[in-house]
């Protein structure tokens, strides 16, 4: 998996992350050990995604979330699994649709929405290291969405340094053992 392999999905997203985090240990048990990471498992970062979606369970593993809706899978390989969601991702209901597959999403256009990347990965790297990496792209449909995506990420910019990493981290540590 790499970034331009994403830009298949959404080639110019107005907002892009990229987070990185190495750990002592084999490729295919850091993916392993992301696998099982939970929702609960991760602090603010949890709390943040059960807010956002209501009806997620504390002890769903990240995995299982992003295979079931709000989210669908748009790929998925050895190590690396990417899925989608649409929607207004401003509003504070549940304001997501459906998606029956890559066709929808890719499809996706409705006014004043956006459409949401997230993938993750892990990279082989020298001397026994590996690295579990996540991206997230978000791409409005048009103007309107745009603007209200700026007005969300002027907010959300200040802890997403921050919470982004934080199961990378766990699943460093658990892959290596700690």
């Amino acid at each position: 998996m790499d970034c331009e392999r994403l830009d298949t999905w959404l080639p110019r997203p107005a907002l892009r992350t990229h987070h990185r985090h190495p750990a002592d240990a084999d490729p295919d048990g850091l993916w392993d050990a992301a696998r099982e990471i939970r929702v609960c498992d991760v602090g603010a970062l949890g709390r943040i995604v059960r807010w956002r979606i209501p009806g997620t369970p504390a002890g769903i593993a990240f995995d299982s979330l992003f295979r079931r809706y709000p989210f669908t899978v748009l790929e998925e390989g050895e190590r690396h699994l990417v899925s989608g969601l649409a929607g207004r991702i401003w509003t504070l209901r549940r304001d997501y649709p459906r998606l029956d597959g890559p066709d929808d999403f890719r499809d996706w256009d409705a006014r004043g929405t956006v459409r949401v990347l997230f993938a993750h990965w892990v990279e082989p790297g020298k001397d026994g290291e590996a690295w579990i990496v996540s991206e997230a792209r978000v791409a409005p449909t048009d103007g309107i969405a745009r603007l209200r995506l700026r007005a969300l990420w002027a907010i959300v910019a200040r802890f997403e340094r921050l919470v982004g990493p934080q199961a990378l981290r766990v699943a460093a540590r658990r892959a290596e053992g700690s």
